[in-house]
């Protein structure tokens, strides 16, 4: 079976991104790995994609969004690195691959994902849920089962599509959802790409749900999954092989959620310490600390984010401004200043 992987990162996770191709590599080398770039280089920043490990670099603005700037001004970093995913999926069904998995750049792979390729042969559509067992005490019900419910139930960190009709028809809906509505808005009912997927088991035909507990173990469902090295020198989650890990915001907030349901193991610790290591190897130099070059307004001045909620909402406001991002006499950056 021929698979295509692929990625969105801008340049701030692009190390996370060549981890995830490293371990991709070594796991599943008959995989094409790509990567959609969801930035622009800074000034001054030497990078050359001929040189990366991927088998491909698409750009954001090649996916032939519809006035690709105008939308995508109206979108956060991580709702505009989700809402391309479906563009790309899209497109690399339309490419002929038998089947597509998508990865997020901050998962590292430990071990081959035999389960997603045997469920692709008979599935349209593989999904892996957030929980696997039901909450025991009341502060994981708060944190898990209500945040499933709040977040969504399935970690769209991974999707495997496979390249039939439903297959087909799953892509395109997921890309229609998320080129209009890719918003963290929890109190709309969405949280980007995810609660979306909450209805595809219920709207699509042979969508698999992969409850192995050793696939998407992340800081959140680690209490029911805790992670053990043997003396053979293999890494389980609970009683399964760890296949992936989702090392979520590793540099902040992220360890403290592993510190708090590793309730004292240890060995979930020695993941990390490896995977910064690795995030270390390939670090990108002379990037500037926290870029994307959709962040600001051309003359440098900062987005906000009542700015962005302005624009994604108001259908006179992009009638009147034909790129949101200038500045100066008559852009819409003066415009919002003076309201």
């Amino acid at each position: 079976m021929r698979v295509d992987c692929y990625t969105s990162a801008s340049f701030a996770y692009l190390d996370r991104a060549r981890v995830l191709a490293e371990t991709i590599r070594a796991h599943h080398p008959k995989w094409r790995m790509h990567l959609l770039l969801c930035d622009e280089e800074p000034p001054g920043f030497d990078w050359d994609p001929a040189r990366e490990d991927f088998h491909s670099v698409v750009r954001s603005s090649d996916l032939g969004i519809p006035e690709f700037r105008s939308w995508a001004f109206g979108h956060n970093i991580v709702e505009f690195c989700t809402a391309v995913k479906g563009f790309m999926l899209d497109r690399l069904l339309a490419e002929g691959t038998e089947s597509v998995v998508y990865l997020d750049p901050d998962i590292a792979l430990f071990a081959p994902l035999v389960d997603v390729e045997r469920l692709l042969s008979d599935h349209a559509v593989v999904l892996t849920p957030h929980l696997t067992v039901a909450e025991e005490a009341d502060a994981g019900i708060r944190d898990n089962e209500i945040g499933s419910l709040k977040h969504g139930v399935y970690n769209l960190g991974f999707v495997a599509v496979r390249n039939c009709e439903e297959g087909r028809k799953f892509g395109r809906w997921w890309r229609d959802r998320l080129h209009r509505y890719c918003w963290d808005d929890i109190p709309a009912g969405l949280f980007v790409d995810q609660r979306w997927c909450d209805l595809a088991p219920a709207l699509f035909a042979d969508v698999a749900v992969l409850r192995d507990p050793g696939y998407n173990v992340a800081s959140w469902n680690l209490g029911s999954r805790p992670i053990s090295i043997g003396t053979d020198g293999m890494i389980r989650a609970g009683d399964s092989l760890l296949r992936f890990f989702h090392f979520t915001k590793v540099s902040g907030v992220g360890e403290q959620m592993l510190r708090r349901y590793a309730y004292g193991r240890l060995e979930v610790f020695e993941l990390l310490r490896y995977y910064r290591a690795r995030l270390a190897v390939h670090r990108p130099a002379r990037l500037p600390h926290g870029w994307w070059a959709l962040n600001h307004f051309r003359d440098g001045t900062p987005i906000r984010h009542e700015q962005r909620i302005a624009w994604r909402h108001r259908v006179d406001l992009r009638q009147a401004f034909q790129d949101p991002f200038e500045s100066g006499a008559g852009s819409y950056q003066e415009w919002f200043m003076h309201q």
